[in-house]
């Protein structure tokens, strides 16, 4: 007891380099904010990278800042290129910046240790010049973790290699079941990324521990994995996004969506919607619309028009090119049981009593959103890590479906094959429908997420000894 009470009386300050994207930012500022408010002696500096197209981060960030401890530093911005700066030499010539940003803080509260967002890795190395520790903030599942460490030693040890054409099957530590390379991220299946790939695995390799946006409860095999590994897992989840992003005219925006849903039946409406980087070809857009009208299921759908430049996000369509990229008549032949919006506040609509069904693209953070409001889950990744995902959620924990597991969105500048109408249909049909032993596994998981950051919970537990590691650092 004693050494907890003098635990509780130091001081100790963090630093925060969340990764490039709002997905990324959003989890570390939440994160930040639930250190905060558990323990009133930590101060938390972020330190936030900028990418040359970002207009929005400013604002949203600010927003989501609600603490006097909390300070925040943009870095100087990688000036723009063509072609764009790699991601990984982004993080390279960003470490002086940190290096001078991190000497100039103040010597008090002293500095405990740097948490680096999982594609931060690099950082690692300005930390080991504080000697303070790092730890990455792992803004993916347990599961997925244990794959990408997995990976490592496969590829370093036993030479495996990986293709997007193999039907092997691999025994992954963290996952119960044999993962197949067709669900692997496409980062470790494309010989283009291989060397990003290599320093990422060697990157995650040199933390002195993870800290992980997922929940025991939710990933118990996942969990267990870790028991006897070399570097702490904390799992801290789930941390969860309760503001919508920033839109222009947000307000009116939304509540045209919400006045729709308060009349519609409960749990009677499937949201499609495929994240803040989900977009589709007009060939893809007309199939899936004519899977919804097929299957008469009442529908929200978020539609957004793809970027014209590599790896910005989506915009959304002005409401008079909706009728040339749809099918002829589509708009007038659904409107009493279906709405076509833009951008969406995912998170409100997944919460309203009339959403009972949720086609994703299976990013972490959607996925955890769905679980907690208990919104079964019909699968359809694009990119990332969302293959893998999709395979936990419907093979692996067996509460979501599958309308794709291996769909897959390259940035390549290949066009993904397109989903027949029918295989889309019969996806919304199985959701709609879904067996009472999978929604009770529904149920279960989301009276789960609601618990553990409670006093008791596994993931309330989990932030107090990641809390005393921090403090004891000092």
């Amino acid at each position: 007891m004693s050494e907890r009470v003098t635990t509780m009386e130091k001081a100790a300050r963090l630093v925060f380099i969340p990764g490039p994207g709002v997905g990324h930012l959003v989890s570390t500022i939440q994160f930040a904010n639930l250190l905060l408010e558990r323990h009133h002696h930590i101060s938390i500096t972020l330190l936030v990278i900028k990418l040359p197209s970002d207009t929005t981060t400013d604002a949203y960030t600010h927003s989501l800042i609600n603490s006097q401890r909390f300070q925040l530093i943009n870095l100087p911005e990688t000036p723009s290129t063509s072609p764009p700066t790699p991601m990984i030499e982004i993080f390279q010539l960003q470490k002086p910046h940190v290096r001078e940003a991190v000497s100039n803080l103040s010597p008090t509260p002293p500095l405990a240790a740097f948490v680096v967002d999982m594609f931060c890795t690099a950082m690692i190395d300005v930390a080991k010049e504080f000697h303070v520790p790092s730890l990455v903030f792992f803004t993916s599942g347990l599961a997925f973790l244990g794959l990408m460490l997995h990976l490592h030693t496969l590829t370093e040890e036993e030479n495996a290699e990986f293709n997007t054409e193999s039907d092997v099957e691999w025994v992954i530590p963290s996952f119960a079941n044999p993962v197949p390379t067709r669900t692997f991220p496409s980062i470790a299946l494309r010989k283009e990324w291989e060397e990003v790939f290599v320093n990422y695995r060697r990157g995650l390799k040199k933390a002195d521990g993870f800290i992980v946006n997922s929940f025991e409860e939710l990933e118990p095999h996942a969990a267990q994995s870790f028991l006897h590994g070399p570097q702490p897992v904390y799992a801290v989840g789930p941390i969860l996004n309760p503001k919508p992003k920033p839109h222009a005219n947000a307000h009116a925006h939304n509540a045209d969506i919400f006045d729709w849903l308060d009349q519609q039946p409960p749990s009677s409406v499937v949201f499609l919607c495929f994240g803040s980087m989900g977009s589709f070809g007009e060939d893809q857009v007309r199939e899936i619309a004519r899977a919804l009208e097929n299957s008469g299921a009442r529908f929200l759908w978020s539609l957004r028009k793809p970027a014209p430049k590599f790896m910005t996000p989506p915009s959304d369509y002005a409401p008079s090119e909706l009728p040339s990229i749809l099918p002829a008549g589509f708009l007038d032949r659904t409107a009493g049981i279906g709405k076509v919006i833009g951008w969406a506040p995912q998170a409100q609509i997944l919460a309203h009593r009339a959403t009972g069904g949720f086609v994703s693209h299976c990013g972490w953070n959607s996925s955890l959103e769905s679980i907690h409001f208990g919104v079964p889950i019909a699968t359809w990744p694009l990119y990332a890590e969302q293959q893998t995902n999709a395979f936990l959620l419907v093979r692996e924990l067996e509460i979501a479906l599958e309308i794709s597991l291996d769909y897959r969105v390259d940035f390549m500048g290949e066009a993904p094959s397109v989903l027949s109408a029918e295989k889309i249909e019969n996806g919304i049909r199985n959701l709609v429908e879904i067996d009472d032993e999978r929604r009770k596994r529904v149920v279960e998981a989301s009276e789960k997420s609601r618990k553990t950051l409670l006093e008791g919970g596994c993931s309330h537990s989990s932030l107090g000894r990641f809390i005393d590691y921090i403090m004891n650092q000092v």
